[in-house]
């Protein structure tokens, strides 16, 4: 767990910080350019794209028991999980 604690005592104060809902969705740090970065990493991986998402849940799974944050890796799991589910619905 990280030293740092924001002090943040006004409703305004968070303003900037993105929802567990977005930091899971949608992550700040992974749309910056006109590329969403899991569409990159499924180009550059090709067939070996659904391995990536597989090892990406039991990561979080495997690790949200051992965080302060478990309620977000394990839904950080059902998002890969998920477009696991989906890659395979579309073949």
């Amino acid at each position: 767990m990280s030293k740092y604690k924001p002090n943040y005592t006004k409703k305004e104060d968070f303003k900037d910080v993105p929802s567990l809902s977005d930091a899971v969705e949608m992550p700040i740090h992974y749309n910056e350019g006109k590329v969403e970065c899991i569409e990159y990493i499924h180009q550059q991986l090709g067939s070996s794209f659904p391995s990536y998402l597989e090892g990406n849940v039991i990561k979080y799974v495997h690790r949200h028991k051992y965080k302060n944050s478990n309620i977000q890796d394990l839904r950080k799991a059902r998002w890969y999980l998920s477009k696991l589910i989906k890659h395979y619905e579309e073949l």
